[in-house]
């Protein structure tokens, strides 16, 4: 059986988060006090904390957390990582995987700190194409590789479930530095993910 941890909530915010849902419930002409809604504001209010937990993680501090010396200087490649997150723009879920790699340069983490780093931007309001970035920033700034490459995949619910509902649409966003701005390495990186590219 799997473990899961414990979630926990600041209490003050989940009780201005519950006030805030309760009003929205009664904006749309819904009445929060029938059985089915009773709970609603509060799930929603914990939920919304999980989704944007990012906020409170610092993803220098994970990948310094995980670091080694190590006389390695050939790719690293972490892919099919899945990703949630929000859009910033209408609040609805985007999803998908990150394909990240990097070249090190003396220095190496952690591979689940690599997946940590993804949680750590995408459990935030986010836009997909600086979430690509910040991603490499975060690794080039704190590993200092010979290069990094990110690549994301995901599906909008913003496009699929509103506006002009595309349910079949996705997006991809990519950002290179160093090695991988030679097309030879890139070359490398996206034969190696191509397989799962849709």
């Amino acid at each position: 059986m799997a473990y899961h941890k414990k979630e926990s909530y600041d209490q003050d915010v989940t009780d201005k988060l519950k006030l805030a849902y309760k009003s929205v419930l009664e904006s749309i002409g819904e009445d929060p006090e029938r059985e089915g809604l009773l709970k609603t504001p509060e799930r929603v209010a914990k939920a919304m904390q999980f989704i944007t937990q990012g906020y409170s993680m610092d993803a220098a501090e994970i990948l310094n957390s995980a670091k080694f010396h190590e006389n390695y200087n050939e790719m690293v490649l972490v892919k099919n990582i899945e990703l949630y997150s929000l859009c910033e723009h209408h609040m609805l879920p985007f999803f998908g995987k990150a394909h990240i790699a990097y070249i090190p340069n003396g220095t190496i983490t952690g591979l689940s700190k690599i997946a940590r780093v993804v949680e750590c931007f995408s459990r935030r309001l986010q836009v997909q194409e600086r979430l690509t970035h910040q991603i490499l920033d975060v690794i080039q700034e704190n590993l200092n590789p010979l290069g990094v490459g990110v690549v994301i995949e995901a599906r909008h619910l913003c496009m699929m479930m509103r506006g002009v509902e595309k349910q079949n649409s996705t997006t991809t966003t990519s950002a290179f530095s160093g090695q991988f701005m030679k097309n030879e390495t890139r070359s490398e990186f996206l034969r190696l993910i191509a397989a799962e590219l849709s």
